[in-house]
């Protein structure tokens, strides 16, 4: 384990040196338009993820990847990590996603957010920020672009009992659209709160996507079904995978009521 730990250290350091030195190296893409900020943050998505499997021996499985439909999406993912805010987006002609408003206030970091057109929700505003929101994604998604989000709203536990936010379907009826749900067992290589980053195959799966014009619990109900099956199968491979390696799952997470 101390190998892991030295290995998780030399990441995290590489992993926001890259981070810092793209973002000082794409301040001419302010000058451009928002498609040239985009290929920044598709090409720091491909090196992190690189860099997690020479470094952290974390190879990244991508199935199901004939499923993603062409042109305006919604793509409702499981969130165990802060990996999947970037380890998507290269699967995606023009993808935008929902983030906490906070994050635009980070300087540079934040302006280019706005830069790409990401759509900032401010959760102590209210209902009043949430309408804002849902217009804002509408008129990404008109555009044909693929909207990505993480339906329980917040990174959760492995064994979190899942919590699907109602705004996500009403999201899905205003757009539209088809919607692709994504199972991962992320939070098992990537932890959250923790440094710590583990060996093993980091799985991410696109479902059967769902068609535009269910209702909104009718979408709820079928969208947190695919999301959950799936990603319980995928979370028990995985620890199946690294009590080989280990001889036990590593710091696994307490089941949450």
């Amino acid at each position: 384990m101390v190998a892991i730990f030295l290995r998780s250290l030399l990441y995290n350091v590489l992993f926001y040196a890259l981070l810092v030195c793209l973002i000082i190296l794409a301040l001419p893409t302010f000058l451009m338009s928002r498609h040239a900020i985009m290929g920044i943050a598709k090409f720091w998505a491909r090196s992190s993820t690189w860099l997690l499997r020479v470094i952290c021996g974390t190879r990244v499985e991508y199935r199901g990847v004939e499923k993603i439909p062409a042109g305006p999406l919604i793509v409702a993912s499981k969130h165990q990590s802060m990996w999947e805010t970037f380890g998507l987006l290269n699967h995606f002609a023009d993808p935008v996603y929902i983030l906490k408003r906070e994050l635009e206030l980070i300087p540079f970091f934040g302006w280019y957010l706005r830069k790409a057109k990401m759509i900032g929700i401010d959760r102590a505003a209210g209902g009043r920020s949430l309408l804002k929101m849902a217009r804002q994604a509408r008129e990404e998604v008109r555009h044909g672009r693929q909207l990505i989000i993480f339906p329980e709203g917040t990174r959760m536990p492995v064994d979190a009992t899942p919590n699907y936010k109602p705004g996500v379907g009403q999201i899905y009826v205003n757009c539209g659209v088809t919607c692709l749900p994504v199972a991962l067992n992320s939070g098992l290589f990537w932890p959250r709160r923790t440094f710590m980053r583990y060996p093993g195959t980091l799985v991410v799966e696109f479902l059967d996507p769902l068609p535009p014009g269910l209702s909104r619990d009718e979408f709820t109900a079928q969208v947190s079904a695919a999301v959950e099956q799936a990603t319980g199968r995928l979370v028990a491979e995985a620890r199946a995978e690294q009590a080989r390696l280990f001889g036990r799952v590593p710091d696994a997470p307490r089941r949450r009521a």
